[in-house]
This record gives C-alpha cells, sequence and structure tokens, in this order.
C-alpha cells in the first residue's frame, strides 16, 4: 500500500471531526480498559482473534441464564427458546452473507471445520490418481493440510499459484494451473499473513469458466469486506465467529445447496438423521445433515450477536476506518530503522506484518508486550509464505475498528525501544 502524508493527515483529519466515533465504540469493549505490565493494553493481535462487545457477552450470558436447553429436540419451552434463537442465528448469517437460503448456513467450531468438512465430504469422493486441487501460495496451514492429506490418500496432485513480491496473487500463472483434471479451487479471501485481498471475482470466474467449483478461506475477510456469495458466485465460502467480534468454537460453511444435496455427512450421530433401524440410516434434510451432535448452541446466538452489534455502528464505516489505521501505520512503522515490510499488495486487509534487521520477532513482540502492545509473532500458520519471503517469521500488527491512530503511534515508539535494546 503506497500512502503519502497527505493522507495519512487527511485521515487525522476525519478522526478529530468524529466521522467515526472509535472512542466511543471502544466503550463497548471492556477487554480494552484493562493494563498490562502496567501500561495501556494495545491489543494488535486482530487476526488471531477478536475482542468481543458487551452485547454478544450478555446474549450468551443470558442463554445460560434463563434458555438454557438443547436446540430441536424438546417441546417444553426452554428448548423451544432455545431452537429459536439458535435459528434465528442462522437467518441473521444468510442475510449477512446474502446467501439464497438458509439450508446453505452450516454452522461448525471455525473455518479450519469448515474446510475439512468440504475436503471430506465433497472433495473425498471426486479425487482420484491424477485428479489436482489448486492453491495459491499465500494459504493459512488450515486450507493447506485438509488438500495435502487428501490428496496424499487419493494419489491426487496439489497445485500452488505463486506470489509476486508484493505478495500479490501471480494471476496468468494462476490460471495457467486449471485444467481439466482440477476438481476444487481453495483460495483466502485474504491472506492472514501478508493482508492481501485476492481478486476474488476474477478467480472465481476463471474456474468456473472451466467447471471447477472454489472454495474461499473468508476467516480474515468477514469481519471487514461486505459479502455477497451470490454476486461473487463462490461454491462454499467458511469464516470464523471469533475474527468477527464473536465467540470462539463457532463459524460458518455457506455450501450452494446443489452441491450439498449431493454431499454425504460429515460427521454422523444425533440431529443429522432422519431414521435409524439398524439395518438402514437416512439423513436429515439440509442444512442439518451436517450438524451432528448437540451444537455450540451459545456459540450461535453469539455470533448472530456479533453481526448485529456490526451492522449497529456500518461494517462499511468500520472498514474505512481500519483502512486508514493501515495507511498510517504503514508509513509510520515503515519509517523505522531496520524495519523492512513484508507484503505491500495495493490491496490490502487491515494486517501489517515486518521483519527487523538483527531482531528475531519473538522478541520484538516480547519488547512490545511489556509495552502493553499485542501483537503475534512468528510463521502465523502460514510457513510457506515465510519461504516465499525468506525468513522464519514475522511480526504482525493487526487492526480492528477499535484500534486508535494513538495506539499506533505506541506501537511505534515500542518498535524505537527495540531498537534501542538491540541494537
Amino acid at each position: 500500500m503506497n500512502t503519502t502524508s497527505t493522507e495519512v493527515a487527511a485521515a487525522a483529519g476525519r478522526e478529530a471531526r468524529g466521522e467515526f466515533d472509535v472512542w466511543r465504540i471502544r466503550e463497548d469493549f471492556p477487554v480494552l480498559r484493562q493494563t498490562v505490565h502496567g501500561k495501556p493494553l494495545v491489543y494488535l493481535d486482530n487476526a488471531a482473534t477478536t475482542q468481543k462487545p458487551r452485547a454478544v457477552i450478555a446474549a450468551i450470558d443470558r442463554f445460560y441464564t434463563a434458555d438454557c436447553s438443547n436446540v430441536h429436540r424438546g417441546v417444553h419451552l426452554l428448548s423451544e427458546r432455545a431452537t429459536m434463537a439458535y435459528e434465528e442465528a442462522r437467518g441473521k448469517v444468510r442475510r449477512f452473507l446474502n446467501a439464497a437460503s438458509e439450508r446453505e448456513i452450516i454452522f461448525v467450531r471455525g473455518t479450519t471445520e469448515a474446510i475439512n468438512l468440504v475436503a471430506h465430504s465433497f472433495g473425498r469422493p471426486r479425487l482420484g490418481p491424477g485428479d489436482e486441487v489448486v492453491l495459491t501460495h499465500m494459504e493459512h496451514h488450515s486450507n493447506i493440510v485438509p488438500w495435502q492429506l487428501l490428496c496424499e490418500e487419493k494419489g491426487a496432485r496439489l497445485r500452488v499459484a505463486p506470489i509476486d513480491d508484493r505478495g500479490e496473487l501471480i494471476f496468468e500463472e494462476f490460471e495457467r494451473l486449471l485444467r481439466p483434471c482440477t476438481r476444487i479451487v481453495a483460495v483466502a479471501h485474504v491472506s492472514n499473513a501478508l493482508g492481501t485481498v485476492n481478486p476474488l471475482r476474477r478467480i472465481i470466474e476463471a474456474a468456473h469458466a472451466r467447471g471447477i467449483p472454489v472454495l474461499v478461506d473468508g476467516a480474515q475477510a468477514a469481519a471487514h469486506i461486505r459479502l455477497d456469495v451470490q454476486d461473487l458466485d463462490c461454491d462454499f465460502y467458511a469464516f470464523s465467529g471469533h475474527k468477527l467480534y464473536g465467540p470462539s468454537g463457532i463459524g460458518v460453511l455457506y455450501g450452494k445447496a446443489s452441491w450439498l444435496e449431493q454431499m454425504p455427512p460429515y460427521q454422523s450421530g444425533g440431529d443429522m438423521i432422519r431414521t435409524v433401524s439398524f439395518e438402514k440410516t437416512t439423513f436429515n434434510e439440509l442444512p442439518y445433515k451436517f450438524e451432528a451432535g448437540t451444537p455450540n448452541i451459545a456459540g450461535a446466538i453469539g455470533l448472530g450477536a456479533a453481526i448485529d452489534y456490526l451492522d449497529s455502528i456500518g461494517l462499511e464505516q468500520a472498514a474505512a476506518w481500519e483502512q486508514e489505521l493501515l495507511a498510517y501505520a504503514t508509513e509510520r512503522v515503515g519509517a523505522v530503522p531496520g524495519v523492512r515490510l513484508i507484503g505491500t499488495a495495493r490491496e490490502k486487509g487491515a494486517v501489517l506484518s515486518f521483519v527487523m534487521e538483527g531482531v528475531h520477532p519473538h522478541d520484538i513482540a516480547t519488547v512490545l508486550d511489556r509495552q502493553g502492545v499485542a501483537v503475534r509473532a512468528g510463521h502465523v500458520c502460514a510457513q510457506p509464505v515465510m519461504e516465499r519471503f525468506g525468513v522464519p517469521a514475522i511480526a504482525r500488527a493487526s487492526f480492528a475498528f477499535y484500534n486508535t491512530r494513538e495506539e499506533v503511534d505506541v506501537l511505534v515508539t515500542g518498535l524505537q525501544k527495540v531498537r534501542e535494546i538491540f541494537g
């Protein structure tokens, strides 16, 4: 991202005019009020997980204190209320994604389980020797390992589209990998390590032109980009609640009903069945065919509350504020002596990854932690990206709409402290 001083000054002016009231919003997040090592918490690890607003905490508390019961099974009032709240959450997710039907919304534990579900239920029956799965070089481990294991099992081949020095997909090379033997494309919407926003529409159009379905890992996108799965025309879309200001242990797989109807169940047990005998079992309708056992009811309700909260503040306004923070941080962090930015795509999510000459990222994160600043350090579940850029690990600051320019300044001061300590 190229950022000018004029753009940074303009961002400061917009904040001063209160066009996005970040200070009011921060009041909704109790965790941000604490101190760490005697310093005010500066939480910049939002790509790993986001903090939770009171509305989400209250929704979960309300379920456990007033409505705690299993869903779909009981005729008593608590079960009816729990079922209603659970299914209302599914409806909120459908609207959030603009899916055609609630039948296309499957609750899972998170993005990882969603991808595994597609690999097992969609991929396993379709892959054989000589078939191929196409990924990109910027994928999270969760969108590599399931396909790798499946290809090893089936004698298929994993093909990887390269990225350039900015961290952008080399689209022409990606297109060359799409062949008659390609059974699925699995691609990140936004890279967790680089922040790169992939040209998703072009990717999907190119794959569909060859009859190839596309799964999108939306873990880093759902909280920052207005989604419309019908407009994108993706076949599967996965995201996690805990990166969307909701609770952990809940996520969503969107799948086109035409595919889901064909796919066998991923897990078996209660609630995913229609009839059971020792001779034969028949399966439930969508989406319940893929939701075996007691689900994470409170998690789904909390996710619904998180979507309501995002709607209340305006996802587009929040995303615009995050982009202003990213622009400001890119200029300020990039000016720290010895810092090298990793991932400079022209279109980025609110992720700033970097290394510092002569200092291991773990040491950077440790020093920053003593200043109250929480960042990520390590390979961030993207070891192929580290290899591509010739680094063992990175430090990563990732922003949410509750972060401020002042917090970016604290980050920069912390990096200067790192420089002082390590020379």
